[in-house]
C-alpha cells in the first residue's frame, strides 16, 4: 500500500523546503494544501482516515508545517480533536523547521558540553526555533537564559517550558542586558534570531568560558559576528562554532527519519522531544 503524507500547512501557500524533503523521504504520495486553520483542517482529517482501514491507517501520515509556530501548534489539536477510537494517524509539527533545527542546533552544542548542568543562553529564545531550543535544552538538565528584546515575552516562553518540564532551571532576560552580563558563565550560546538579525560582535560573545556557539541565521548579516553559515565545529577565538548550514545537515536527517517514523503506525505524534530523541540517535 502506498504510504501518503498529508502536508498542512498554516501559510497560504505549501512549503516548498517541507514538499522536497518529503519527496527525498520516499514518501509515495503527497498531498499539500496551503491556508490550512483549525476551522478547515477536520475535514481534510476525516478524508485521511475514512479512506483507510483502521488496519491500513499506518499508511497515511499528517505534517503540519507554516511560518507560524502558534499557528501550527492550533491546527495540530484540531487534528488531534478530529481523530476517535481507532480511526486516526500519525502526525508531525514542524513549523518553521522549529523542533528539527533545535534539534540539530541542540545536538550539536552537546557533543562539545555536557547538557547536564551546563549554563546555556539562547538569543531570539521567544521565536519558534529558540524556544524549542530552550526546552530541549531545559529537558536536557541545561539552566537557560531565554533572551529576547521584550523580556515580558521571554518570561512567557520560560513558563510555557516550565509547564512542560516543572524542574526546568530558566531564567528570561533582555538583549538590553548586553554580551558581558548575559554570556557570564555561559558554555554555551545558541542565536536562533530573525534573518538579518545582528546580535553580538566577534569580540563580544568570545568569553572565557564559553564553548560553543552556533548561529542558526543562514541569511546575512550573521546573528554572531564571525561564524561563517557553513562552520561545522570550527574554532574561532577558542570557541567551537557551527553556522546554519553547518548544523543543516542533521537537521535534514532528523526530518527525514521523523517522516519515516511517522508511517511505522498510526497513532504516533512527533513532538519537540522525540524528534531530538532521534538526534541523539543519529549522531
Amino acid at each position: 500500500m502506498k504510504r501518503i503524507l498529508i502536508q498542512l500547512d498554516t501559510d497560504p501557500l505549501p512549503s516548498a523546503f517541507d514538499r522536497v524533503v518529503a519527496i527525498d523521504a520516499d514518501v509515495d504520495q503527497l498531498f499539500s494544501y496551503g491556508g490550512v486553520t483549525p476551522a478547515n483542517a477536520t475535514a481534510l482529517v476525516h478524508g485521511a482516515i475514512f479512506t483507510r482501514a483502521p488496519a491500513d491507517l499506518k499508511n497515511t501520515a499528517i505534517f503540519i508545517g507554516g511560518s507560524r509556530a502558534d499557528a501550527g501548534e492550533a491546527v495540530l489539536e484540531a487534528v488531534r480533536k478530529a481523530f476517535f477510537g481507532p480511526m486516526r494517524v500519525s502526525a508531525m509539527l514542524d513549523s518553521n523547521g522549529s523542533n528539527t533545527t533545535a534539534a540539530a542546533a541542540v545536538r550539536a552544542a552537546s557533543k562539545h558540553v555536557t547538557l547536564d548542568g551546563a549554563l546555556a543562553v539562547v538569543l531570539g529564545g521567544t521565536g519558534p526555533v529558540g524556544h524549542r531550543a530552550a526546552q530541549i535544552l531545559a529537558s536536557q538538565g541545561a539552566t537557560v537564559v531565554v533572551v529576547s528584546r521584550d523580556k515580558d515575552r521571554a518570561d512567557a516562553v520560560c513558563r510555557n517550558i516550565a509547564g512542560i518540564h516543572p524542574d526546568a532551571q530558566l531564567q528570561p532576560a533582555s538583549l538590553s542586558d548586553g554580551a558581558g552580563r548575559l554570556l557570564e558563565s555561559a558554555q554555551i550560546l545558541i542565536a536562533a534570531g530573525a534573518a538579518g538579525a545582528r546580535f553580538f560582535q566577534a569580540d563580544e560573545w568570545r568569553t572565557p568560558t564559553l564553548k560553543t556557539a552556533i548561529d542558526l541565521n543562514a541569511v546575512p548579516p550573521a546573528g554572531l559576528d564571525g561564524i561563517g553559515a557553513t562552520d561545522k565545529a570550527a574554532v574561532h577565538g577558542g570557541v567551537t562554532c557551527y553556522g546554519a548550514i553547518g548544523v543543516g545537515g542533521l537537521k535534514m536527517k532528523i526530518h527525514k527519519a521523523a517522516l519515516a517514523r511517522l508511517f511505522e503506525s498510526n497513532d504516533r505524534i512527533i513532538d519537540t522531544a522525540e524528534v531530538y530523541g532521534l538526534a541523539t540517535g543519529l549522531a
